[in-house]
């Protein structure tokens, strides 16, 4: 590899401040320092895991509460307790979904490819759901930790096999919403109780994952029915779903290549194993490699932000080797501030090695610089109080000089 291919690589794969060529979009200043000031709330107050002590996680409660720390403090500490209550980690471990099939043939849905940008596509044809027999075939309660295993192979493998296959960070979903047929007559009360359970959780322990939602095949029956739904629905969720008519493949096509939709709603893809489409879960997240380096990458579970964004600046770079757990003081957990990574002495040899190494340098550089501007600013804004508040003092004492 040629020295400029190398220098091509380091650019793409630079850590300046938060990591921001591998999430969606560029992290401005401000969000970097929200992201932190949470981290650092909870670190003080013993009550973030190290589990989810991951920026982007952070991140998506901060968003989700209009970057309000503490309300987003709030959102996250009531995530930990219904994880408990509700012993989510053992549902993602052990529930075991038999009627899955079962399920699926009386209400087709499921994971089917993934968008134009890399994101998992979501279906569901809700409109030809057989309620009844839907019924008989499970429970909301089974249907409810069905739902959250998931979300939670979501947030585990299949969101990290995407980010692997697109090359960037991928933590949400396109879904379409096929409602044809669906009016307030068929949506009984307790597809209704299914819904409003299913969307509690959604919108408040798995925030900022949903990227849009397409509703196609909207009629007038359901356009009564959205008003009613809509009513418990976050005002952030709302404004990522579009509504659509019968006229809706030309907007499905912008975000999603034919390849990936099914042919029952336009595309050009015809599953052709038993329970079509949406029986197979495709996607990244099924391929054997895709998976392996997702697991090398991510782990069996969140990373951290500094453990991410080592290994996305390594993965591209011969003898570069993320640092071990081991290697890492459990105290510097308080101290991880600029989500970089510094390799041992022995393990920094190596041409590749040595210009990330000077890479790094300069952008710790670059951070002293702004930090000893800060600083210098801060110093000045002191001075300038200091002074005010010498001239308050003396206006002080000449009005109690005019009372004496």
């Amino acid at each position: 590899m040629s020295f400029r291919s190398i220098e091509q690589l380091l650019r793409r794969n630079s850590k300046t401040k938060i990591s921001r060529n591998i999430v969606d979009g560029v992290h401005d200043q401000k969000e970097e320092q929200c992201v932190q000031s949470l981290r650092e709330l909870l670190l003080a107050s013993n009550q973030l895991p190290e589990k989810f002590d991951d920026y982007y996680l952070l991140l998506r409660f901060l968003r989700m509460r209009g970057f309000n720390i503490l309300k987003a403090k709030e959102m996250f500490i009531n995530m930990l307790k219904w994880r408990e209550d509700c012993s989510v980690d053992v549902i993602a471990n052990e529930f075991k979904f038999e009627e899955y099939d079962a399920v699926k043939r009386c209400y087709p849905h499921g994971f089917h490819g993934v968008d134009k940008f890399g994101r998992p596509l979501y279906i569901e044809r809700i409109g030809l759901v057989d309620l009844s027999k839907l019924m008989q075939m499970t429970s909301i309660d089974r249907y409810v930790k069905y739902h959250i295993s998931e979300q939670e192979k979501t947030m585990s493998l299949r969101y990290p096999a995407c980010s692997i296959a697109a090359k960037k960070h991928i933590a949400s979903t396109t879904a379409i919403l096929d409602v044809k047929g669906l009016g307030m007559n068929n949506f009984s009360k307790s597809a209704r109780e299914m819904f409003i359970e299913i969307q509690k959780i959604d919108s408040n322990y798995y925030p900022e994952t949903l990227n849009q939602l397409y509703i196609i095949n909207a009629g007038s029956g359901f356009r009564a029915l959205w008003k009613v739904l809509k009513a418990f629905m976050e005002a952030r969720t709302l404004a990522k779903i579009q509504v659509l008519g019968t006229n809706y493949l030309n907007t499905l096509l912008e975000a999603v290549d034919p390849s990936n939709l099914p042919d029952f709603l336009g595309g050009t893809c015809n599953c052709p194993a038993t329970g079509g489409c949406l029986l197979q879960d495709k996607g990244p997240w099924t391929d054997p490699e895709m998976v392996r380096a997702s697991k090398a990458a991510f782990g069996k579970g969140q990373k951290s932000f500094n453990d991410l964004t080592a290994t996305i600046a390594c993965e591209s770079f011969a003898g570069c080797q993320e640092p071990s757990v081991k290697q890492v003081d459990s105290t510097s957990r308080r101290k991880r501030t600029l989500g970089m990574f510094l390799k041992d002495d022995q393990d920094g040899t190596g041409t590749s090695g040595n210009i990330l190494r000077i890479h790094v340098d300069e952008q710790i550089s670059e951070k002293i610089r702004e930090l000893e501007d800060c600083a210098a600013q801060t110093k000045e804004t002191l001075q300038t109080l200091i002074c005010k508040q010498q001239e308050l003092t003396s206006h002080i004492e000449q009005l109690r000089r005019i009372l004496r």
